[in-house]
């Protein structure tokens, strides 16, 4: 799901700004862009290799949270005269700016991704390109990959085709102005057939049997100089959304597939014992899952507001663990195409700006859309990739985490001793007196240690905070 970029300001923050601080050294983020980076940025930005066509007459619009500037993607959504719907994708072509083997192509290879924090975000690209030159900001031209992916009236596709362009978008909307226009009957076509896509590759998901986990999701929210943090449900218009770029993603990888080389995003199917698993922690928590019901169906008929069933999800993201970047050559097939929770062969291609991997799946669609080899610098650079994207993965996850996990200690570090009602989301197996409880107010989800006693999975339980420390030490409760 697109993340929301917040920031927290004001003097009293200064033992949060500290402690995240330290989370970077402790990652080995990078501070600054070197000089020589900077001014590679500078005049390749000035002098960006730019596309003959032009499709600056499309109308073009991007979705995403209200303070973004790297826009990665644009959208135009239109009906087909003989039934159906045309899908045009634009996304930002970053390789317009990034000659390879400069000192900004090494720079993005030792940075792989944007990473994101409370205070600010360390970004894969110097600013001049990432939320300027190259991002496809309202009333610019860019240069761009654009696709153009014809579906028949079920959402299926019939026709893929991607090409260099000119692009212009007319308007930049959030989740929240979308879903307002669309619910209330407003929006222009180009929009409001977000919805009629959207569905239509919902329903295509379920067909196949991909899987859409619907956990909740902290947020951490900026509020006059201060920060708390909440629980945030998606709305229906980002799960659109999010299914034309997984629509582009299928649609790049089968490319890549037909003409034997590319970079796919795999996730191997789960093992027997995993799936085994869920169902013995489904008894537990009196979630009805029979035999004859699939794994995707029973996801989709949990609500995530009722306890019991937010639990499971969140044991259900075990199985999403181990997806990773897979490499091929020639025609060579690897022994995994697919990606379970996709259901299908995917590759990441659609977040240029703040992800590595995907400016090189757009460059081996492009040549194979031509029918021609990927770029000499692409195919020396696909075997290190799944290599340096793993590190890159692992150093936005402790991002993410450790930010979280330092923004609660923050907004707790004056209550420990108090009592708190929660639920239990997660129990280790093999030691189940260790788990994760999720606090009904403030939204925390943290660490739970009991006592020699076996923790409830999915039960409810009043909780006593124990520790609050910004630092590793962070978040701990015990049951009161």
């Amino acid at each position: 799901m697109p993340r929301r970029h917040i920031r927290v300001t004001g003097a009293p923050e200064a033992p949060l700004r500290a402690a995240l601080t330290a989370l970077r050294t402790e990652l080995g983020v990078p501070d600054s862009f070197p000089p020589a980076v900077l001014a590679e940025a500078e005049r390749a930005a000035r002098l960006p290799a730019l596309p003959a066509r032009d499709a600056t007459d499309i109308p073009f619009l991007t979705i995403d949270p209200p303070t973004s500037t790297d826009l990665d993607q644009a959208l135009h959504l239109s009906r087909r005269p003989g039934g159906g719907f045309r899908v045009r994708y634009a996304i930002a072509d970053v390789a317009a700016f990034v000659v390879p083997g400069g000192t900004l192509d090494k720079e993005t290879h030792r940075r792989v991704t944007t990473l994101y924090f409370p205070d600010g975000k360390t970004p894969l690209h110097p600013p001049v390109l990432g939320e300027d030159a190259a991002s496809l900001l309202p009333g610019r031209t860019r240069p761009a990959a654009l696709w153009t992916i014809d579906l028949d009236a079920d959402g299926r596709t019939v026709t893929t085709d991607v090409h260099r362009a000119l692009v212009r978008s007319r308007a930049k909307l959030d989740y929240e102005d979308v879903q307002r226009r669309i619910d209330a009957g407003t929006a222009e076509e180009r929009l409001a057939l977000l919805r009629d896509i959207g569905e239509a590759r919902e329903r295509l998901e379920i067909e196949r049997g991909g899987i859409s986990l619907n956990v909740p999701e902290q947020e951490i929210v900026e509020d006059a100089h201060t920060y708390t943090l909440t629980y945030r449900a998606p709305l229906p218009a980002e799960g659109w959304n999010a299914q034309l770029s997984l629509l582009t993603g299928m649609a790049a990888a089968e490319l890549m597939l037909t003409h034997g080389t590319g970079v796919l995003r795999t996730l191997p199917a789960a093992p027997d014992g995993a799936v085994g698993r869920l169902r013995r922690i489904a008894q537990a928590l009196h979630i009805d899952w029979p035999h004859h019901v699939s794994y995707a169906a029973l996801i989709r008929s949990l609500d995530p507001h009722r306890p019991h069933h937010a639990a499971f999800l969140q044991e259900c993201t075990t199985l999403l663990r181990g997806a990773g970047y897979t490499v091929f050559h020639d025609g060579a097939l690897p022994p995994i195409t697919t990606h379970s929770a996709v259901a299908a062969p995917y590759a990441h291609c659609t977040a240029p700006l703040r992800r590595l991997a995907d400016r090189y799946a757009s460059e081996i669609c492009l040549a194979a859309a031509a029918e021609q080899p990927p770029p000499d610098w692409v195919s020396a650079a696909l075997d290190a990739l799944p290599k340096e994207m793993a590190a890159g993965g692992q150093r936005a996850g402790a991002a993410e985490r450790g930010s979280v996990d330092i923004v609660e200690a923050a907004l707790l570090k004056d209550r420990v001793g108090d009592v708190f009602e929660g639920c239990v989301v997660d129990v280790e197996e093999h030691r189940p007196t260790i788990g994760t409880v999720q606090l009904d107010t403030p939204a925390v989800v943290a660490r739970i240690e009991a006592d020699g006693i076996p923790l409830p999975l999915g039960e409810r339980l009043r909780v006593r905070l124990t520790r609050a420390e910004l630092g590793v030490a962070g978040v701990r409760f015990a049951p009161a």
